[in-house]
């Protein structure tokens, strides 16, 4: 775990109290909470725009910020060496060919995940999109052949109920729409898939997530082009009345950033707890991020709606303690020895 001892020694030699080791989680944690539910709100903000209608253009803007910001980080690391370090931005065309496959699914993954968000809202987001860790094991059936543990399955199928839970008492309070869960299932499909095609591309760009992020955002504004233009949104950004308007823009280059940023934090957050305690994390967020939104839209919700999400997100907990736990036991087995082994040791 994050915590192993009162005291840790840091990458200058110097003592690191159990206290400050502890701030410096505290931080990281609330500062990914922070990004995450922040960028969240300002998608939906600005996907439900009722004057624009133009989600692709949003998610091409989006990852054009995220362009422009990696070619800032990599100018700042040359300006400043010691505080910055951030890989080459020079382009490739080689390398953005290899890494098309996955800025398809990647195009698919922003793409749904911003439908599901405008279409169900962030009160319903989570249970909408819940479905990606079911995906994880179908396609690591499929595609790897790797098989899952009976608890493991429990826990899909625990996120499976509260999945139609979740959609029957939406459709009871009749602000289910069936558009939004069609995009929040394929965004799931597309989040499990965008994680095996990111282990399959990373060898590419020398393991560098940046990297490969820079040559994604880039593969995905030259794509979104056509699609924005064969789904008529040139049309509307040509009627939109606020195309001069500061405000406007400035909410969009600020939902960029906080797009660019929760690469960043989410790192950050996983070098500084580990994984396992990332995903715990990210399940408490979108517990919190769906209790504010509740509050924050004054909605009123049943009983079963909440236990719909309680078992969405309980399943998802569930399911990451078992594989983290099978992970350990994995790596704590000995590992049987071969017979060159036994010959060397006079066996």
């Amino acid at each position: 775990m994050a915590l192993v001892g009162s005291n840790s020694v840091d990458l200058d030699g110097k003592t690191e109290t159990f206290l400050l080791k502890s701030i410096k989680i505290a931080f990281v944690v609330a500062l990914y909470w922070f990004v995450s539910i922040t960028m969240v709100f300002l998608n939906n903000s600005l996907l439900d725009s009722r004057q624009l209608d133009a989600p692709l253009f949003v998610t091409f803007f989006q990852c054009l910020v995220s362009v422009g910001l990696c070619w800032c980080m990599y100018s700042l690391s040359k300006l400043c060496p010691g505080a910055v370090d951030f890989p080459s931005v020079k382009f490739d065309p080689k390398i953005s060919r290899e890494v098309l496959p996955l800025s398809v699914v990647f195009i698919g993954m922003i793409t749904f995940n911003n439908l599901c968000l405008k279409n169900l809202g962030v009160a319903f987001y989570t249970v909408g999109r819940s479905l990606s860790t079911v995906f994880n094991v179908l396609l690591s059936y499929v595609i790897l052949k790797q098989t899952t543990s009976f608890y493991a399955l429990l826990c899909c199928g625990v996120i499976l109920g509260g999945f139609w839970l979740g959609v029957d008492q939406e459709g009871a309070e009749g602000s289910l729409s069936w558009s939004g869960i069609v995009y929040g299932v394929l965004a799931s499909m597309c989040v499990s898939l965008n994680a095996i095609y990111t282990k399959k591309v990373l060898p590419v760009v020398d393991g560098s997530i940046w990297k490969l992020s820079y040559y994604n955002n880039i593969n995905a504004c030259l794509l979104f082009i056509p699609l924005i233009a064969i789904f008529g949104e040139v049309t509307k950004l040509y009627n939109f009345s606020k195309l001069d308007d500061w405000n406007f823009w400035g909410m969009m280059t600020l939902g960029g950033v906080f797009g660019f940023a929760i690469g960043y934090v989410t790192g950050l957050q996983i070098k500084f707890t580990s994984p396992l305690t990332h995903n715990v994390s990210g399940t408490a967020k979108a517990c919190a991020q769906t209790v504010l939104a509740v509050v924050y839209y004054a909605s009123v919700k049943s009983f079963l709606w909440w236990t719909s999400n309680a078992m969405v997100l309980g399943g998802s907990f569930a399911y990451t303690w078992v594989k983290g736990l099978e992970m350990k036991k994995t790596q704590e087995e000995p590992q049987p020895r071969s017979k060159t082994d036994k010959n060397d040791a006079g066996v």
